[in-house]
């Protein structure tokens, strides 16, 4: 699995960040990144779960 973050619904909240941070990081403009790709197989299903409807509160985090 590979994520990506759509940087123009991004805002910054940083709800994957503190969820996952060996997946996630902040760019030098204050918008996640994704740090971790693939995805390891013990981070997938929180992954997921963030990209999902319940997840990124502005559906950023995308599957690749």
């Amino acid at each position: 699995m590979e994520l990506k973050v759509n940087k123009d619904k991004c805002i910054g909240c940083g709800m994957c960040v503190s969820t996952l941070e060996e997946v996630f990081d902040f760019d030098d403009d204050g918008q996640a990144k994704v740090i971790q790709n693939p995805i390891k197989e013990e981070n997938e299903e929180t992954a997921s779960e963030l990209a999902g409807d319940n997840g990124c509160p502005t559906g950023a985090i995308e599957e690749v």
